[in-house]
C-alpha cells in the first residue's frame, strides 16, 4: 500500500493552468497598451488642423466662382444697384453656407477613413481647423473677387457701365457651418462604424472546484 498523495494543509492549492489562458500582467504592465499614446494623438490632431485650415483656400476659390455677384451702375456722382430687387446678397451668403457644410462633411469623412479611431483631440482638431478654414475661405474669396473700392472701380469703367461689387459675407454665422458639420459627421461615423470594445470572455465553469472541496484535498490514491 502506498501513502495517500495529499498536499500539505499549510500550502495553498495550485490554480489549474489552461493553455489558452492569457499570462498574468506583471507589475509593470498597464492596461490599454493598444491605444495610441497621447503624444501621437496630439501630433495627428495638429496635422489635421493644419490640413483642414489650408483647404479653406479651395473654399474661397469655389465661393468666388459660384456665388452670384452684385451688379452695380454709376453716373457721374453716385453708384447704384442695377437691380434694386435682386437677391444676389442672399445668394452669396447661401453659397458660402452650402459650400462650408460640404467641406465640413468631406473633411470629417476623409479623416475618419484615414484614422478610424475617434477621440477628443480628433474632434477638437476638426472643429478648430474647420473654423480657421472657413475664415481663410472668407478672406480668400473676398481677395479674389472684385475690388472693395467701389468708387475707384466705377471711375475705371465709366458712367452707365455695369460692374460688380465686392464679394461680402453678410451673415457671419455662416462661418460656423464648417466646424459644426465636421464635428457632427465625425461623431456619427464613429458611432456607427468606429471600433467596438471587445466582449468579455465567458467564464469556464468546467474547471471550477467541486462543492465542498475548498481546500484542494484529493481522495487517497488506490494501492
Amino acid at each position: 500500500m502506498t501513502a495517500p498523495l495529499t498536499p500539505s494543509d499549510n500550502q495553498p492549492p495550485e490554480e489549474p493552468q489552461h493553455p489558452d489562458a492569457a499570462p498574468a500582467a506583471g507589475p509593470g504592465a498597464t492596461a490599454g497598451t493598444d491605444d495610441p499614446p497621447l503624444g501621437r494623438e496630439l501630433r495627428e490632431a495638429a496635422l489635421i488642423t493644419l490640413v483642414v485650415t489650408v483647404s479653406g483656400v479651395l473654399l474661397g476659390v469655389l465661393w468666388n466662382w459660384l456665388a452670384p455677384h452684385i451688379p452695380l451702375i454709376a453716373d457721374t456722382r453716385n453708384v447704384y444697384l442695377k437691380d434694386t430687387e435682386g437677391e444676389e446678397a442672399i445668394g452669396t451668403d447661401g453659397t458660402f453656407l452650402l459650400l462650408s457644410l460640404g467641406f465640413g462633411v468631406v473633411s470629417a469623412a476623409v479623416t475618419f477613413l484615414l484614422r478610424r479611431r475617434g477621440g477628443i483631440p480628433l474632434v477638437v482638431a476638426l472643429t478648430v481647423g474647420g473654423l480657421l478654414g472657413a475664415a481663410v475661405g472668407w478672406v480668400t474669396g473676398m481677395w479674389l473677387g472684385p475690388t472693395p473700392d467701389v468708387v475707384a472701380h466705377a471711375k475705371q469703367v465709366g458712367p452707365g457701365v455695369t460692374f460688380y461689387g465686392p464679394l461680402r459675407l453678410q451673415a457671419k454665422g455662416a462661418l460656423l457651418a464648417w466646424p459644426l458639420a465636421a464635428m457632427v459627421t465625425q461623431l456619427v461615423l464613429t458611432g456607427f462604424f468606429g471600433p467596438r470594445d471587445p466582449e468579455p470572455p465567458a467564464p469556464d465553469w468546467s474547471t471550477a472546484p467541486a462543492p465542498g472541496d475548498h481546500h484542494g484535498h484529493h481522495p487517497p490514491a488506490d494501492a
